[in-house]
């Protein structure tokens, strides 16, 4: 193809007709996500068009000056870029899809950073599924490359006016809004509709836009409480402190907060014996940034992992160090592998004296994909604690391990693979309670029960039931069972812990003590491309990419949106940079 205005037409058109075969992809490979008839794909397609022009266009920038300045040897200088745009689209398309199973947003900046922890990639799926996978990389990239290559001539045409490369600039420079509210439907259809590679691209831009000036003295009084309470709920002081913290295990599979009856059995037998909180919310999405906001009191980031991020862990609070001025001694329980994300130095750091990881069982009791089942890591908790000196002041954390992806376990209560695997983990907690209050260390113990985060369940991110979860203080140290709705972070767990036990909270700037007569009640959850804000006045999401509130059946409230906004840029001002 001599034509140099023919050629770049053609690989216009071959990449854009990738782009739309890519969204056929997401469609059918995400289908038990969100089913789509032909008509709905249609408006996909419309919808999503433009922003497949502009990608194909800039991506086209360099072939299209090359062969405007050269008469011979293009093919030869550009087949690297070819195959090196095949590359680039194959993977962030394939990567887009696979990974939308899982956590339901478009590829990103964020996903780099667990990229670097592979073991929870592979932990959660088989050998087969990433080969799989790769071959569909592979096709992808066969598909862009080879035709890309065999279009590109040796020698072009003399005399052409440069119609097409003044279209592809002209295509490069459209403003075309990245959102994922291009119409008013299903977040799903609106995910496929836009296109992958620019919403990876662009994803690197956003993290920039959080930080911008704002009201940070505003924001600090938000969060200022002091160390009064007006309510005391627990009968000692220093009551022991086993804190469980289980996996995903959000308000969807708890009855009382209008979940999924019969999976958290175990659960709903206890919340009447202790303190059930039922307007408390998870703080963020993901393992890593919910671990840092119940230890350290700390507020949650779209696309930072303070986890992961050791530069960051001096600037922490902790409930270990905290403890330790009153002679407690702290522990962490994860009956695995302590490498994902930087969990072992962060916890290290955080003053975590005893670290039972995967070592502190043997090769038997490793008996899933993730480590030790917990029902196994039950059992050597019980133990663990039955064999302290009666004497003595702990604080002990033990994280489940089984109700994460690939959902195996040894128990066959319900049909479905994922509910089971909740319903296992509520069992193993539950006897792990029952086995714990036959102990005399029951009449002195705190044992406050709260999920890390949330899971996508038939359910979106839009929606605040993603981050309401389950929280419970139960055990011989809690005065009396109580049912209490006050509006609260998972963040605030520290100050109000502490408060209650008379410890000073000062140093935790975004954990609040809810009963204090300062506390403001209202809270604040984000995930990478959106927040939520929700306070006695009713919620606010917002979707960071369209810079726009995410509708929900009302008007956006202009104070909530702007408290949100507040809280958001004054979490990137107030942090002391390296």
């Amino acid at each position: 193809m001599k034509n140099r205005n023919k050629y770049l037409l053609a690989q216009l058109l071959l990449l854009t007709l990738i782009f739309s075969i890519g969204k056929i992809a997401f469609v059918w490979y995400n289908h038990d996500i969100q089913s789509v008839i032909p008509s709905s794909f249609a408006n996909i397609w419309f919808h999503g068009i433009l922003l497949d022009l502009r990608t194909s266009a800039l991506l086209l920038l360099i072939p299209a000056i090359c062969t405007t300045l050269m008469k011979r040897g293009a093919r030869w200088v550009l087949w690297p870029y070819y195959c090196l745009v095949a590359v680039v689209i194959g993977c962030i398309i394939v990567g887009d899809m696979a990974m939308y199973e899982f956590w339901e947003f478009k590829l990103c900046a964020v996903h780099l950073s667990y990229a670097a922890s592979p073991e929870g990639t592979t932990n959660s799926v088989s050998i087969g599924f990433l080969a799989t996978r790769a071959l569909l990389i592979l096709g992808f990239i066969l598909a862009v490359a080879i035709p890309a290559i065999r279009l590109t001539p040796k020698h072009f045409e003399n005399k052409q006016r440069p119609w097409m490369l003044l279209v592809i600039l002209a295509l490069s420079i459209v403003p075309v809004q990245v959102s994922h509210c291009y119409h008013r439907g299903p977040l799903f259809m609106s995910h496929a509709a836009t296109n992958p590679v620019f919403r990876f691209a662009a994803s690197f831009y956003d993290t920039r836009s959080f930080e911008s000036e704002c009201n940070s003295d505003e924001v600090i009084a938000m969060y200022q409480t002091d160390g009064e309470i007006t309510d005391t709920l627990l009968q000692t002081r220093r009551p022991n402190v086993l804190i469980i913290q289980m996996e995903s295990f959000g308000g969807k599979f708890v009855k009382e907060l209008g979940g999924i009856p019969d999976v958290a059995p175990n659960l709903s037998r206890l919340i009447p014996e202790g303190i059930f909180w039922d307007q408390y919310y998870s703080n963020s999405f993901r393992t890593d940034r919910g671990t840092v906001c119940a230890y350290s009191g700390w507020i949650s980031y779209p696309n930072i992992s303070p986890m992961k991020d050791a530069w960051m862990h001096n600037q922490l609070s902790s409930l270990p160090v905290s403890f330790r001025q009153e002679r407690y001694q702290a522990g962490y329980m994860y009956a695995g592998a302590m490498t994902n994300m930087g969990k072992r130095a962060y916890l290290l750091d955080m003053g975590f004296e005893c670290l039972m990881d995967e070592q502190y069982f043997t090769k038997d009791e490793l008996n899933s994909s993730w480590g030790a089942n917990d029902s196994t890591a039950a059992m050597k908790m019980y133990h663990t604690i039955a064999e302290i000196d009666t004497t003595a002041q702990w604080m002990l954390v033990w994280q489940t391990i089984s109700s994460h992806e690939p959902w195996d376990v040894p128990y066959h209560r319900l049909e479905d693979k994922k509910l089971n695997a909740f319903a296992y983990t509520d069992q193993c907690v539950g006897d792990l309670i029952d086995s714990l209050r036959t102990q005399p260390i029951w009449d002195k113990l705190l044992v406050i029960i709260i999920p890390d985060h949330g899971f996508l369940y038939e359910q979106t991110y839009d929606s605040s039931e993603f981050f309401h979860s389950p929280m419970l203080w139960i055990g011989g140290a809690v005065k009396g069972p109580r049912r209490l709705h006050t509006l609260m972070n998972q963040s605030d767990i520290a100050a109000t812990l502490l408060a209650q036990m008379g410890i000073s909270h000062y140093g935790y700037p975004w954990s609040r003590n809810v009963f204090s007569p300062e506390y403001k009640p209202f809270v604040y959850c984000n995930y990478p491309t959106g927040f939520l804000y929700k306070d006695e006045t009713g919620e606010t999401l917002y979707d960071l990419s369209a810079q726009t509130p995410i509708p929900i059946g009302e008007p956006a409230d202009e104070a909530r949106l702007q408290k949100g906004l507040s809280i958001l840029h004054s979490s990137y001002s107030l942090i002391q940079k390296p």
